[in-house]
């Protein structure tokens, strides 16, 4: 029996599964530091009675585009980008290191750096927490100084350096949460080589027009793939004719 109607329905499930990619793609062009996701498939023959020429599609490993976002400068005192290759290291609350591109960073009731979710920045030496009326400055290094508001004359005071990382992307994982994780779940190092932009956010590296363009395509290659099992259908019912008639 010939495979089709397998080979099309296997295509029409992983593009609704790529649009679906796209669609969260598109959601988040806005979002600061995104990386886009990417869907890798692959084709693998039809095993036992069938044409030569059908395959299945399936999944392959899915993962990030890691190229760089376009920087944006604000001004504001927290807001940090990473320049180039790397990243910020977030402290979990099960202890475990995650990963981030998003700069937008904040001090929670009791002063602690940040994310703009909450979860602790990781310092080298451990959480950074901010004093209350001061000026924050951060470094090219990621050093984290302040200058009080209220005390003359000021006395610039470091509080600490964030933790910068830059592991292999291929060893990158991305987490429900968003954020990008070890595949075995261990720290990485900091690199004293990362280098960091503060009154500046890196925007997402999500191409609006593509993704747009991209979902046109998928649209279409959706419908090719509904013609082929309708073609599959007249084909049986063709053949279930002429046997009717022997």
């Amino acid at each position: 029996m010939d495979r089709l109607i397998y080979t099309a329905g296997s295509g029409a499930k992983h593009i609704l599964e790529k649009q679906a990619t796209t669609s969260n793609n598109l959601a988040n062009v806005n979002t600061t530091g995104f990386r886009a996701q990417m869907d890798v498939f692959r084709a693998v023959p039809v095993q036992g009675e069938g044409l030569p020429t059908r395959a299945f599609v399936v999944n392959s490993t899915p993962g990030a585009d890691f190229s760089s976002g376009a920087l944006q400068v604000t001004g504001r005192d927290l807001d940090v980008a990473v320049k180039g290759e790397g990243w910020l290291a977030v402290q979990m609350a099960d202890g475990t290191e995650a990963y981030t591109r998003n700069g937008s960073l904040q001090t929670s009731a009791n002063g602690l750096l940040t994310t703009a979710n909450g979860a602790t920045i990781a310092g080298e030496g451990g959480p950074i927490t901010i004093p209350p009326d001061v000026i924050v400055t951060v470094g090219g290094d990621g050093t984290i100084s302040t200058v009080s508001t209220t005390d003359q004359p000021a006395a610039a005071n470091i509080l600490g350096r964030l933790k910068l990382v830059n592991p292999p992307t291929g060893n990158m994982v991305r987490g429900d949460d968003g954020l990008f994780r070890l595949k075995d779940g261990s720290a990485a190092q900091a690199d004293p080589a990362v280098r960091v932009a503060g009154g500046a956010l890196e925007g997402s590296n999500v191409s609006a027009v593509d993704s747009m363009v991209d979902m046109i395509a998928l649209a279409r290659s959706f419908d090719t793939q509904m013609s082929l099992l309708k073609n599959a259908e007249n084909n049986a019912a063709k053949a279930t004719q002429i046997l009717a008639l022997n």
